[in-house]
């Protein structure tokens, strides 16, 4: 494996192409939290797709990643991005109303830290926004390393292991409880305005079989009104500062 493998492995894959999924997880955010002429912050950019659609928002939109090849990719879409870890936003306290981060929190190296920057540079009022990885989904969606070998590929049930062996097949990325995921927020000023769970798009199943992708829509997102949610691909949890 070349160090460039070794590193989109730790680093995840950006959205790279705009589907039905994005449209989804933009939308839902809507449901709780406005954008429109809203300062928004994406951190974990990748090459600038989620930037791109919150410009149709908002003209104050910035954009980090840490991975510099990526930011040049995302300046090529949108203005404001810059590299910069989770860990360590370049910006003021209080600077953004809304800061946004999609599947990256399980990439970073300290994940209470990035959640902590994340508020600081929140204002009053505003809202830090996460979608992470579900402990309860069925699948592992990040690959799995089997001794060194890393496999790319839909794993069933590997988030089921206890902590130890799971850790063995998945050193690159973090999967969360529920409590794990609110437990990052601890201590902080905020208050926790949602936490539910959200389904694939299925944007590739719908590709490939229309009636079987849409089916599983209808269904998987029927779940999501229940407690069956919980099962869900990813955590939505929203958190206001006060």
């Amino acid at each position: 494996m070349s160090a460039g493998d070794a590193r989109w492995i730790v680093l995840g894959h950006p959205s790279y192409v705009w589907r039905f999924g994005q449209d989804r997880r933009i939308a839902l955010v809507q449901r709780w939290v406005p954008l429109e002429n809203q300062r928004i912050l994406d951190v974990g950019c990748g090459i600038g797709t989620y930037l791109q659609q919150f410009r149709n928002y908002s003209n104050a939109v910035y954009g980090v990643d840490v991975d510099a090849e990526r930011v040049a990719r995302a300046s090529q879409l949108a203005p404001n991005v810059q590299v910069a870890p989770a860990e360590t936003l370049p910006y003021p306290g209080e600077s953004f109303d809304v800061v946004f981060l999609n599947e990256v929190i399980e990439h970073v190296k300290d994940d209470r830290q990035a959640i902590a920057e994340a508020v600081r540079v929140t204002a009053p009022g505003g809202h830090v926004v996460i979608y992470a990885p579900n402990r309860l989904y069925l699948f592992e969606t990040h690959g799995v390393y089997l001794g060194k070998r890393y496999v790319f590929r839909l794993i069933p049930l590997v988030n089921y292991l206890p902590d130890a062996l799971r850790n063995r097949f998945c050193p690159h990325v973090r999967a969360y409880t529920a409590g794990q995921i609110r437990g990052l927020f601890g201590g902080l000023p905020v208050e926790l305005a949602i936490h539910t769970y959200v389904f694939p798009g299925f944007d590739n199943i719908v590709a490939r079989s229309p009636t079987l992708g849409r089916l599983l829509r209808s269904v998987c997102y029927a779940l999501e009104q229940t407690p069956l949610r919980c099962f869900g691909l990813s955590h939505l949890l929203i958190a206001r500062k006060c």
